[in-house]
């Protein structure tokens, strides 16, 4: 039995907490600017800010971790300074204070996740392609909140979000006051310098495949409730139609432990770049079919879902050792914060001109660059299981 001895019900309580606080910023986030009288530009730009702390902000947590240790107590800290950061934005809705806070607000929220991320891996110890299991109630704590906020939010206004926010961040910080450390014996010494794995072609090119991927979910991200909300869809089928790709998510991560050793990381992958570029098309050209759009969100399951799990796990496999936190803090800097980062940036700047269909398509073809790369350069990666 794979969690006896798991502190299952806590690891998987940080996620709940954690993804239901993206539950309120990705889907929400744009329409509360929006409802503040924000351009588009300045949407992109101040979610920009909220995703470029990743770039810096999970290596320096990821470097002090590994040398450390203790990264627990890493996550509750920075989770405590993320409330405390966050609460200033009651103090001004002016676009330079709302930058300023979400700047400061991100640098501590995103240092947690790519250290609970190495926690929970030590936990599983050879049970590693189980991970799914656990970040299966991250997929949840979305879904509730983002039908949830989206049905109040057709009732009240947007001005809802910051203090679902405040309570959702608060709910990380108290979760993670309960998970103990992880055993020192699941990390092995036995490791390559970070330096020297970077010079690695294969390293690179995963590396490459996460940026172009998150600059290639930019658009949707950013402005994809704004979009259907322009073609004519309520909040709460918008909350809805967010809550169904969560659930496909869901769906692949309770079958991705017997996935990953039955075709290997490197299909997995692929096969989610593939789907991502065709779901981006499908949302580009078929805004105004509700059935087309419910396909592409099932496409949520391949582009975020096979793709998450199949990186996590080619990060525990590649950087090991000491390099453990600072390769999810890595993963998570050149994806979710140089990639998501320069895709929302780009995205508010070409939302007007050339517009929403081609700023799709561009995703699309951004997204398909990446599939080439890993066809040429990625290695294969297999998941060893314990029998």
């Amino acid at each position: 039995m794979p969690f006896s001895g798991l502190p299952y019900w806590r690891l998987s309580g940080f996620y709940l907490f954690y993804f239901a606080t993206l539950g309120i910023l990705v889907p929400y986030w744009g329409l509360y600017l929006q409802w503040e009288g924000f351009s588009a530009r300045e949407i992109g730009e101040i979610t920009a800010i909220l995703l470029a702390t990743r770039i810096i902000a999970p290596n320096v947590w990821g470097w002090i971790a590994d040398h450390r240790g203790q990264r627990i107590h890493i996550v509750r800290l920075a989770s405590f300074f993320s409330i405390l950061a966050f609460s200033a934005i009651f103090i001004s809705q002016s676009y330079y204070w709302i930058a300023g806070v979400m700047m400061v607000f991100s640098f501590f929220w995103n240092a947690s996740l790519p250290q609970f991320e190495v926690t929970t891996l030590q936990h599983l110890g050879e049970n590693s392609h189980h991970y799914s299991k656990i970040r299966i109630w991250g997929s949840i704590g979305f879904i509730c909140v983002v039908v949830l906020l989206g049905w109040l939010m057709d009732r009240y206004d947007a001005g809802i979000v910051p203090y679902a926010l405040l309570l959702s961040i608060s709910g990380i910080w108290l979760i993670s006051l309960t998970v103990p450390e992880s055993a020192s014996r699941h990390l092995s010494l036995n490791h390559v310098p970070i330096r020297k794995l970077l010079k690695q072609p294969a390293v690179r090119a995963f590396l490459a495949i996460c940026f172009l991927m998150l600059v290639s979910h930019g658009p949707y991200y950013t402005f994809y409730s704004i979009y259907l909300e322009q073609h004519g869809y309520s909040r709460t089928m918008i909350g809805q139609l967010w809550a169904l790709g969560v659930i496909a998510e869901l769906l692949v991560f309770l079958i991705m432990h017997r996935w990953l050793p039955r075709f290997g990381i490197r299909k997995v992958l692929l096969g989610s770049l593939v789907l991502a570029a065709f779901r981006w098309l499908l949302i580009a050209l078929f805004a105004d079919h509700v059935f087309m759009l419910i396909a592409a969100q099932t496409l949520h399951a391949a582009s975020y879902g096979a793709y998450h799990a199949a990186s996590i796990a080619w990060v525990h496999q590649h950087f090991t050792g000491r390099n453990q936190g600072r390769g999810q803090a890595l993963y998570s800097s050149m994806s979710f914060g140089a990639g998501g980062a320069v895709g929302s940036l780009l995205s508010g700047y070409l939302w007007l001109n050339p517009g929403p269909e081609w700023t799709f398509i561009l995703a699309a073809f951004t997204a398909s660059s990446a599939f080439f790369i890993g066809f040429i350069w990625l290695k294969s990666a297999t998941i060893i299981t314990k029998k």
